[in-house]
């Protein structure tokens, strides 16, 4: 028989009389998440939909490389990340399909979304500055006084390979251009009290342990301290403070959890329905709540354990799109001015 696909073969059995059984209705998703709360996700796109979601969850560089490695025989239909600029790497690949959806193009703001709709945003993650409150009485209130000489030995941050490093920086390249980026990057440099080490919540403890006054991380890293035992944090954390960068101006950086359609995908109109479920308020609340993350639909419910932070304004004049597309480039600044 001639080439078919799963589908079509069961059609063609079926006009010659010969019973056939109905086609799992299922999708697979390869996803750098880990949150108990995408389970509760999933099982409600179930029970609404009938249809099975099966996971498969790791690095996001080791499900791209697995992808590679799998081709055109991958069983994934829908790849999740939890930073634009792992996805980008999909995206060069050109492992990614463009979707068509009425429904995510009116529930996902425009600066979430690829421009050519081949990923979107599925939750934000904001990046802001904290500070030491017995020390610092006047903090930095945007991301350029950062590089202020006045900050001299005194920040804590995370290396530049570090990918929520990069999407800052390519957001700051797309805004001020490259010239302006890399001696922002040098003046970070000469300020860092401590060569880069860690993760985030290693910056926030280098504030509680004295070793530096300001420090760079992920909202929710702060976030987790208050909500759980985070040894090292905790018990200090209410000597610092927090500040949301670029208010009076573009506003506060924001990277994202993304979610795409592979070119492969098995079931394409199974990830196209969970695809679009991702923006339901329902989705919207499971996605933030597992991360204390902010939702990506605007005004829908979010989690609770992000008021404390209060209202702020995120950056919505720079595309999500410009994280990728300036990667390469933030690296390259980067390296020229030293930053390991």
């Amino acid at each position: 028989m001639a080439n078919l696909t799963s589908r079509s073969l069961v059609a063609a059995l079926a006009l010659t009389g010969v019973a056939v059984p109905a086609l799992a209705q299922e999708v697979n998703v390869y996803s750098s998440r880990h949150y108990d709360t995408d389970d509760a996700l999933y099982d409600a796109f179930t029970e609404e939909t009938g249809i099975t979601v099966n996971r498969i969850e790791a690095d996001a560089d080791e499900l791209i490389a697995r992808l590679e490695a799998e081709g055109e025989n991958s069983p994934a239909d829908v790849l999740i990340t939890v930073d634009a600029g792992r996805m980008a790497r999909a995206e060069e690949l050109d492992l990614l399909a463009p979707y068509e959806s009425q429904t995510i193009e009116d529930r996902i703001p425009d600066h979430l979304e690829h421009p050519d709709n081949l990923w979107y945003g599925i939750a934000q993650r904001a990046r802001i500055i904290y500070y030491d409150k017995e020390k610092v009485e006047n903090p930095p209130q945007t991301y350029e006084e950062l590089a202020d000489p006045a900050w001299e030995g005194k920040i804590c941050i995370r290396s530049s390979s570090n990918i929520y490093n990069q999407s800052l920086m390519a957001s700051i390249i797309e805004t001020h251009g490259e010239e302006a980026a890399k001696e922002w990057a040098q003046g970070i440099v000469k300020n860092m009290a401590r060569d880069p080490q860690g993760g985030d919540t290693d910056q926030l403890r280098g504030i509680v342990s004295g070793e530096c006054e300001v420090a760079v991380g992920n909202h929710y890293y702060f976030v987790r301290g208050f909500e759980s035992d985070v040894e090292g944090l905790s018990d200090g954390i209410d000597q610092i403070g927090w500040v949301w960068p670029n208010q009076d101006g573009r506003g506060t950086h924001v990277n994202l959890s993304t979610a795409a359609m592979l070119k492969t995908a098995p079931n394409p109109e199974n990830a196209m329905k969970l695809m679009e479920y991702f923006t339901s308020d329902t989705a919207q609340t499971n996605l933030a709540t597992g991360n204390h993350e902010y939702p990506a639909v605007e005004d829908a419910p979010g989690t609770a354990t992000t008021e404390r932070l209060g209202d702020f304004k995120p950056d919505e004049t720079t595309p999500t799109a410009a994280f990728s597309r300036n990667a390469a480039k933030a690296q390259e600044l980067f390296n020229a001015v030293g930053w390991d």
